[in-house]
């Protein structure tokens, strides 16, 4: 049985990694994402094997009303609250990872008692990590869904929550060593108060955080959530946890680098105290005085004249089209101006949205051909020969201070070109700032003209004068 329960594990494991190389491309991506839910399941059944379970009924209870929830959530959820249902879940999978942790000590101590366990350091070290893993991926989960959803907002005293994160860690790790080192088995008020601290630390750690760091943010505790899962697997010694958690955890390290590095952002700052939120975010009124007297505002029916005689369009894509749900509406105009000969792109950023891919997932859902998605190292030299990019939403991923402004919180972000086009018509419901909370210097240069409103009516009414025309 143990060679087919290894043999199961290792099966998983292959399906898993085949299943993220899958991912990597729009084609395979469904199928990799298929095969990687293979490999969960074929691991849930070997883990099940791995250790005789009595009684399945509370096994079988728990797969009824987690998939029953799973169900509800897929098909409820909107694609514009992705990163909220992403970051909710990082959480749950952290809070099992505690919950695993402590479960596995107390039955310990009764082991220990009847003489049939001895704790290593091993064991104490698994214990503690899961702990601290798990518990500030939990809370740290929970704040950032609250920062996402615009319930939390910055911090005004950040020094305060560095201060906070520095005790904790020192605390925490005197604790640690107290655990592992004197009595393992007889530390539950220890263990009680690491499990707070941990609570308190995932808190202290996201809360400095800036909003326009978000994504980045979720990325980290996916990573987080895996590393969680990979100390659980110690514990438990479950060859099948470790490896599942190792894999979330390197792939989220690698996504979150990548992140990082697209939007100019230290990994340590991040980690550890925010890098932006001491410096990001101007008032209203300074946001309307920025713009007063010197945005020019269009029309629908002003774009379809442009588009009507424009050779060559690159649409950008931003969190507006998301929440217009405007993707469908974006390939309708795309065909009748294709069907004029002109020639249509979409530029991706690679933070575009709220997510990495969030942009690509839209456009796949209105089947927008793969080859027409260009990344923006590839598109940004095309600008100076496109005669109309049209922004559909998107702010800080085109605001030109983050290459002409070192004052900028956002400077040394690349960014989309789209002010080298000849025009650029920007389609957003107002001037409020994006994500990094500061006005774009984009809507007030000479080339640029705003059309206020939904991007899928926008869109709508411009596909509407362009028939007209």
């Amino acid at each position: 049985m143990d060679i087919l329960i290894n043999l199961g594990y290792l099966v998983a494991a292959v399906l898993f990694i085949m299943g993220i190389k899958g991912m990597t491309a729009p084609k395979t991506a469904v199928r990799g994402n298929q095969m990687s839910a293979i490999g969960m399941l074929v691991a849930v059944v070997a883990a099940l094997l791995d250790y005789n379970v009595v009684d399945y009924t509370w096994i079988i209870v728990g797969i009824l009303i987690g998939g029953a929830i799973g169900v509800f959530m897929a098909k409820k959820v909107a694609m514009t609250d992705m990163p909220e249902m992403v970051a909710s879940l990082n959480g749950i999978g952290g809070g099992a990872s505690l919950l695993v942790a402590a479960a596995n000590y107390l039955e310990s101590q009764k082991l220990g008692a009847a003489g049939n366990f001895v704790p290593t350091y091993d064991w104490s070290i698994a214990v503690i990590l899961s702990i601290l893993i798990g518990a500030v991926t939990l809370t740290g989960s929970f704040v950032a869904v609250g920062k996402l959803k615009g319930k939390i907002g910055d911090a005004t005293n950040v020094k305060l929550f560095k201060w906070i994160v520095k005790l904790c860690l020192l605390t925490l790790l005197a604790g640690a060593a107290y655990f592992a080192a004197v009595d393992p088995l007889n530390s539950d008020l220890l263990i009680a108060g690491l499990i707070v601290l941990c609570l308190v630390l995932g808190i202290c750690l996201v809360m400095p955080i800036g909003g326009a760091d978000m994504p980045v943010v979720v990325a980290l505790l996916n990573s987080y959530s895996g590393l969680a899962g990979a100390a659980a697997g110690f514990v438990l010694g479950n060859n099948g946890l470790i490896i599942t958690g190792s894999l979330v955890g390197a792939s989220g390290i690698i996504l979150t680098s990548i992140m990082c590095k697209a939007m100019n952002r230290s990994l340590t700052n991040v980690l550890f105290g925010g890098s932006m939120a001491a410096t990001a975010g101007v008032s209203k009124s300074e946001n309307d005085a920025f713009y007063e007297g010197k945005v020019k505002f269009s029309s629908a029916d002003e774009l379809a004249m442009l588009l009507d005689g424009a050779q060559k369009v690159v649409f950008v894509p931003g969190y507006g089209l998301a929440v217009a749900q405007a993707q469908h509406a974006t390939r309708e105009l795309a065909n009748m101006l294709e069907a004029k000969g002109c020639n249509v792109k979409y530029a991706i950023h690679p933070v575009a949205g709220r997510m990495p891919g969030h942009m690509n997932v839209l456009l796949a859902e209105a089947e927008v051909p793969y080859d027409q998605l260009i990344e923006m190292d590839s598109i940004n030299p095309e600008f100076a020969q496109t005669d109309v990019a049209i922004v559909l939403g998107a702010n800080d991923v085109v605001n030109p201070a983050a290459s002409k402004d070192p004052a900028s919180p956002i400077f040394g972000m690349p960014i989309l070109d789209v002010h080298n086009a000849r025009t650029v018509v920007v389609v957003k419901r107002g001037l409020s700032p994006g994500f990094a909370g500061i006005p774009n210097e984009l809507f007030i240069r000479d080339n640029a003209l705003m059309v206020s409103g939904d991007a899928k009516k926008v869109l709508q009414d411009t596909i509407a004068a362009l028939k007209d025309l």
